[in-house]
This record gives C-alpha cells, structure tokens and sequence, in this order.
C-alpha cells in the first residue's frame, strides 16, 4: 500500500500531523503522521481493509471488527494474547475475515521463527555486507509462493492431519514445513546479489541442494536421482489416478519437471479432486470409462491369449488401471508406471509381470530398498519379492541391486547375509548364500566387490571385516545387504529403519524389462515423487 493509504496508531491514538507538529511523537513516529480524521484505534479502522497490529493484548473489539471494509484480513500479532481473538474476530463477521495471530493453537501462526532464520541463513551464505529492505522482501514473497504449494504429508501430520490449504484458515507456512529453508534461504542470498550488498555470488539451484544436504542423507541422495530426471522428463503412467496422493504428486512432478504424469482414472473425479485441492494443471487423464481402449484391448490379448485370456475378459482386464497401465508402457504409450498405492503389493504387481515382464538378462524381479542414515547408504534386498530365493535368484537380485545404486552414485559393495560367516555352519540354507557369492566373484560381468555368505555385522563393521576375514574381497563395509529370503528382508529392512532411524526410499522393482514400480499401500506423496523420479532415470538410460 502507498503511504498515504496507511493510518499507524500508538497508545495515544492515530499519529497525526498536528501531534507531530506539537512534538507528540518521536522522529520515526513523524515519517507516519497524516492528515486524517479520528483520533483512536476504532476510528482509524473504520472502514479499512486491513488490521496490522503488534502492540498488546485486548485493545481490539468486535465492534472495531464489524467496522472494517468487507472481507478484511486482521494480524492480531501481539504476544502473548493477540489484540483480538481468532475465534471473536471470526464471529464478528459474517463475510471472510482472514485472522492470523501469533498463537500456534490457531490457524495462520505469524512467527519469527518464519523468517530470522533463513533470512540470516541466505545473508551468511552470500556473506552480505546487511540484511536490507529487499533481501526482507524477499524472504517475505518466498514464503506467499510457498503457502500456494502442495503442502508435503509430513507437515499435515504434524498438525493434527487437518487439510492445509491455501485460502482464509492457511495463508502462510507452518512454522515446522521443512520447505521453508529451501525456498527462503535462497530467496534471501538472491536478493542479497541483485541488491549488491553480497560479498560472494551461488548459484540459487546449487544453494538449494547445499540446503537440503543439511537436512539428512536422504535429501541429499534424491537430489541427485531427481537432478537426472529434470534433464528429460519421460512420461509416467500413475495407475491409480483418481487417488489424492496421485493426483498431489502428478502436480508435483509436472510443476518441478521431473516428469510428464499420465493419469489412470475418472476423468471427472480427477478435476473435481485438483479444484478442491487448488491444484492448477493440466494432467494427461485416460479415462477407461470413456476413452477408447480397443489398442490396448487388442494388444492385451495378443500377449495373453495362450495363457487363459479370451478376448471378453481382454476388454474387461483393460478397464483396471494396473492392465492399463502396463499394456501402455508395453507399448511404449508411456516410459514408466507407479501402482500399489491401494492394493496389496502382490496384487499390484501381478499385472506389470504378466505385461511387462522382466528384461531380456532377468529371470527374476526383486523389490530393493534405499536406507540412509547420517553418514551412510545401504541398500536392502529382496524386501517385496521372493519368498525363498534359490543361489540363481540371490545372485541375480545381487547384481541388479549392484546396478541400481550406481544409478545414486554410489559405488556398490554387496555382501550376502546368513547367519554363517563363510563356512563357519553348513547346511543347505547356508550353503545356497555361499554358491551365490561364489558365483558372482567368478563372473566376469560383476564389476563390483562381492562376498558373502557373511553375518550382517561382519558385512558392515569394518574392524570385523579387516581384523577376522582379512581375505574378504570386500575393501570396506557393505553397501548393499542382499538378505537369504523374504522375512528376513522385510524384517530387516524395517528394524534398521523404525530402530536404526533411516529413511526408507522404496521399494524400488529390479528386473524389470521397463521402469515399473510398486509403491506400499499409505505411502506419502513425497515417496510417489521419488518413485517417479527413480523410474524416469532408469527410462533415461534404456534410451
């Protein structure tokens, strides 16, 4: 607002030209003195359209409410008690009164803790000479972008799983969105540059990644994957398309360019979940319901005709979206697939193997786990797949999961787990783990180190390796924990992330003949964007 349309109020009342001609206020005060009429605080906000207060608690009444312009926005920000109440300020009006308070038991909590932080966090990073009006401005529009995005599960559930929307009840950040560093910091230190008071110049997407580095391991290694998928986006079929969560993450992964996101689902329940959500973009939808499937009825058929399929149960197989969906990227409609979001893994994954079926030097699919913790990755298999692994299966799954942590830039170390270090018991289940690494040490197409069978602290504590199992062809602790079957896997995989405190990103499918993946029933939005971004490299290097 210009200055002439903003009335400022002390205890004394209105400051007005005749109080600063007759000395009543100091020299700063004297920059906000006008001509208006009124004396207090109920004149002055007689028809205005917005209440910034940070004075004390109380001064402001119901009445004064009711006289404001329509639909006014109040900051009551006076700590501890705000200047008026949410809940009176709401009741006071019967049109939209948008209320932020310094309470954190309401919504549209204004709190330092917004802004000093990141605001010093970008000066810092670009050594500014002074934080100055547009660096604050700055800070200030990053986070009126920020509340206008999808906001992560994460948050939503550290506030209680209400929605959070932007509109009257969310129009800033919640003070514990982690986003906040990522776009506020950067935001600063820009503004910092163009404003000439840095001493040091970054790049804003180099800062952000730095930024995210603090944050965990995870971040960081994501960062990397998701990196790769922005140099060129693929198109990537979510089966479930009229879920939330989907249509949450096909707007993630189109606004950030990760992907192209093709929607399986109602074509009508799809708008009608983005509009309520706020969500403006225009995904792809295929809608069984109204689209014409007899392509890829037809090519259904064509793979499953021997197999029990005739060509009724063709048309119908093709109106469930993991058939769809699958049949699309067989046919090279779409680069890659998500599924799994609302059934059960195995029913997820049935189609996509019947379809898509493993890759030409795959007789096996394996379902692999990422875990990262502070200062290591590890990655986790058969967490999904295969019950009971026979020695072929172990050392397929092996140098698949070898394959896959390339693809995050990590060189692989694989170690094959039992509960026998390399001969110590035999028996047939140890001997099957034994065969395995034996096979893959003498295949000269396996370029990482293997070794096994091994017990798990043997595979990942360096002093056991090098002091006890100095022949070990293993040079450092291993990176990838190829389990003997499915429970230990699972159960593994879960202990080290609910104890161990990693995050878990997957399950990622190996084995594949296209980039297919399974999500976990109740995975969050943000698990459906890695996913994604996962499948597009992966798609990436099979061009």
């Amino acid at each position: 607002a210009s200055e002439e349309r903003i009335t400022m109020c002390d205890s004394s009342g209105i400051i007005t030209e005749a109080r600063a001609e007759a000395g009543d206020v100091n020299e700063f005060k004297r920059e906000f003195a006008r001509d208006v009429p009124g004396s207090d605080l109920a004149d002055a906000m007689a028809g205005a359209d917005v209440f910034v207060g940070l004075s004390v608690g109380g001064i402001v009444d119901q009445e004064m409410i009711q006289s404001m312009a329509e639909n006014p926005i109040v900051f009551a920000m006076a700590n501890p008690d705000p200047e008026i109440g949410y809940q009176a300020a709401k009741k006071a009006r019967d049109d939209t009164v948008i209320v932020a308070t310094g309470r954190s038991d309401y919504p549209n909590q204004v709190n330092n803790v917004l802004g000093f932080p990141f605001i010093f966090r970008g000066a810092l990073d670009v050594r500014a000479t002074e934080i100055n009006e547009e660096m604050k401005v700055a800070a200030a529009e990053a986070l009126a972008e920020l509340a206008r995005e999808d906001v992560p599960d994460a948050v939503v559930k550290a506030y209680g799983d209400e929605p959070l929307q932007f509109g009257p009840e969310y129009i800033i950040p919640k003070p514990l969105d982690p986003r906040v560093l990522f776009e506020v910091a950067p935001a600063v230190a820009q503004a910092a540059i163009g404003s000439g008071c840095a001493r040091r110049e970054i790049d804003p997407d180099v800062h952000r990644e730095q930024l995210e580095a603090r944050l965990g391991k995870s971040r960081e290694m994501m960062r990397v994957v998701l990196n790769k998928a922005k140099s060129d986006p693929k198109r990537v079929v979510l089966a479930e398309g009229d879920d939330e969560k989907m249509v949450r993450a096909a707007y993630q992964l189109a606004d950030q360019g990760i992907a192209t996101p093709v929607l399986i689902g109602d074509q009508g329940e799809i708008w009608e979940t983005m509009e309520r959500l706020g969500l403006s973009f225009d995904p792809e939808i295929v809608d069984p319901d109204s689209d014409n499937l007899d392509p890829y009825a037809d090519r259904l058929y064509e793979l499953r005709q021997r197999k029990g399929v005739t060509r009724r149960e063709a048309e119908d197989m093709i109106q469930d979206g993991n058939y769809l969906g699958s049949v699309m990227v067989e046919m090279g409609d779409a680069d890659a697939m998500l599924t799994g979001l609302m059934h059960h893994y195995p029913e997820a994954l049935r189609p996509p193997l019947r379809i898509v079926g493993t890759a030409e030097d795959a007789d096996y699919a394996a379902g692999v786990y990422m875990l990262t913790f502070k200062n290591r990755v590890v990655f986790c298999a058969d967490a999904t797949v295969n019950q009971d692994p026979t020695t072929d299966v172990l050392a397929e799954v092996t140098r698949h999961t070898g394959e896959l942590a390339r693809r995050f830039n990590i060189e692989p170390r694989a170690a094959l787990l039992s509960y026998s270090d390399f001969g110590s018991v035999d028996n047939a289940g140890t001997r099957k783990v034994r065969r395995a690494a034996r096979k893959l040490r003498t295949d000269p197409a396996v370029d990482f180190p293997v070794d096994g069978e091994m017990q798990a602290d043997t595979a990942v504590v360096e002093d056991i390796l090098a002091d006890s199992y100095d022949f070990s062809t293993l040079d450092g602790p291993a990176n990838v924990l190829v389990f003997p079957n499915l429970e230990a896997g699972n159960i593994g995989y879960k202990l080290l992330q609910r104890l161990g405190g990693a995050e878990a990103i997957g399950p990622m499918l190996v084995g594949m003949d296209k980039p297919v993946h399974v999500l976990q029933r109740g995975d969050e939005v943000k698990d459906i964007v890695n996913l994604a971004g996962v499948a597009v490299v992966d798609a990436q290097e099979r061009d």
